[in-house]
């Protein structure tokens, strides 16, 4: 009995022992999280802006018109009148080639010709005997003088000889138009200039011999462009190229013209992609032309970077691009990273659903931006229009004058969840703004 009653206490002992230790240990744990610093965060209003989507393509300059020129002749260039970056008139002498094989050719066709005429009138003359024959042994053949074998062999001949007649015709039809081949040729020995402009590039010589046929381009002598209508030809992704439309206006970027912009407008959209392969992956691009609207002295091949307007909205919520993140469903703050691609997304997702295939978005962690209440921070989930350099628009989830966090990008990336202290401090922000250098205007 005293055995049993010393049991029961040292089971009662041990509760209160392990009650005491559970007390004391969420108490600590209270006290050290209650005890931690607060995330040092920095804010900035929703406010309403005017917004322009930008697609930025780089590319190279080239004239908006330009003719490469290559010879349908082969033979060596004896002329060359023009040297590289000379301004020609349409009509001027660009090259000649040695045309002492075209003229002989050319004098083989006129003879061939001249011969097929002379015989020409030969079966001609020798088809008119023929015809005076038949009448001459058809009047015998009636009048019974002769007989049916003459008559036949009479008709037969002059049959003969309109065949004959016939086949000369064609004859000197085929050397009429070897003979104009010929004189074509002679005349391709010398090139004039299609256009009005500049020589963009030489590539030829005197002395040099270059090829050429009718069937297939030649040996390409130079280039022949004109500089006063330039336009840019820039390479846009095939997630970008659907938001570009024609006469829509840029902002171009020469590297050859520092501290400058240029205007432009979208004049043509390839409908062709050219696949790049790289060490990696494919690269597929759209080649976007952009007509040049100021005049400056650019020349062929210079570097561009092309801003393109794609599209516009007018005092709308925006916010910074910094502050729009992603929190997986729950409330956890699983570690993930910034949806730094999610226009990318965004519209690859609306190539889908034009092509009838809608990609099932339940997996998606949804946008949130942070603000602060009562020193903690609370998740809010947006729906994010379209954006420019450094704001996006807001659809909804915010209100106009709504502080929202904006930094670090850290914290907004990894470290805020909702109702984890925070503590505001905005000195650090201004700080940076008025240390940094103001932009080019």
């Amino acid at each position: 009995m005293a055995n049993g009653k010393k049991k029961s206490s040292a089971w009662k002992y041990l509760l209160v022992s392990l009650l005491l230790l559970g007390v004391a240990g969420g108490g600590a744990w209270y006290w050290m999280k209650r005890r931690q610093p607060a995330l040092t965060v920095q804010t900035e209003k929703v406010r309403r802006r005017d917004l322009v989507e930008i697609v930025t393509a780089t590319g190279k300059i080239q004239p908006v018109l330009q003719v490469k020129i290559s010879p349908e002749v082969a033979g060596e260039i004896i002329e060359l009148p023009v040297k590289e970056g000379q301004a020609v008139k349409k009509g001027d002498l660009l090259v000649k080639i040695r045309p002492e094989f075209y003229e002989a050719a050319r004098r083989s066709a006129e003879a061939t010709f001249k011969s097929s005429e002379s015989e020409l009138k030969t079966t001609q003359a020798e088809l008119a005997q023929a015809e005076i024959e038949l009448r001459r042994a058809q009047e015998l053949f009636e009048r019974k003088i002769v007989g049916a074998s003459e008559f036949d062999t009479a008709r037969t001949a002059r049959d003969v000889r309109a065949a004959q007649s016939t086949a000369a015709g064609h004859r000197i039809e085929n050397a009429r138009a070897a003979l104009r081949r010929a004189e074509e040729d002679l005349m391709k020995c010398t090139i004039y200039s299609p256009i009005e402009g500049t020589v963009a590039k030489l590539n030829s010589e005197v002395g040099e011999r270059v090829v050429g046929t009718g069937m297939m381009a030649g040996t390409e002598i130079m280039t022949v462009a004109d500089l006063n209508e330039m336009e840019a030809r820039v390479e846009v992704g095939e997630v970008d190229v659907p938001l570009v439309r024609i006469a829509q206006r840029a902002r171009m970027e020469v590297d050859s013209f520092q501290d400058r912009k240029f205007a432009g407008q979208v004049t043509q959209i390839a409908n062709s992609a050219k696949t790049q392969t790289g060490a990696t992956q494919e690269a597929t691009k759209f080649e976007i032309r952009i007509r040049i609207q100021d005049k400056e002295r650019f020349l062929p091949g210079m570097s561009v970077t092309a801003d393109i307007e794609t599209r516009y909205r007018t005092n709308v919520l925006t916010v910074p691009i910094q502050s729009v993140t992603t929190r997986a469903p729950g409330g956890t703050n699983a570690p993930m990273d910034r949806l730094a691609t999610a226009d990318r997304e965004e519209r690859r997702e609306q190539l889908e659903l034009g092509a009838g295939e809608r990609r099932k978005t339940s997996d998606k962690p949804p946008e949130v931006v942070f603000t602060v209440m009562d020193g903690k921070a609370k998740a809010l989930p947006v729906r994010r229009g379209i954006s420019d350099d450094q704001h996006y628009e807001i659809v909804e989830g915010v209100t106009e004058g709504l502080e929202v966090v904006s930094g670090s990008f850290r914290a907004i990336a990894r470290e805020l969840e909702t109702d984890k202290a925070v503590r505001v401090d905005n000195s650090r922000k201004d700080a940076t703004s008025k240390a940094k250098p103001p932009g080019p205007s």
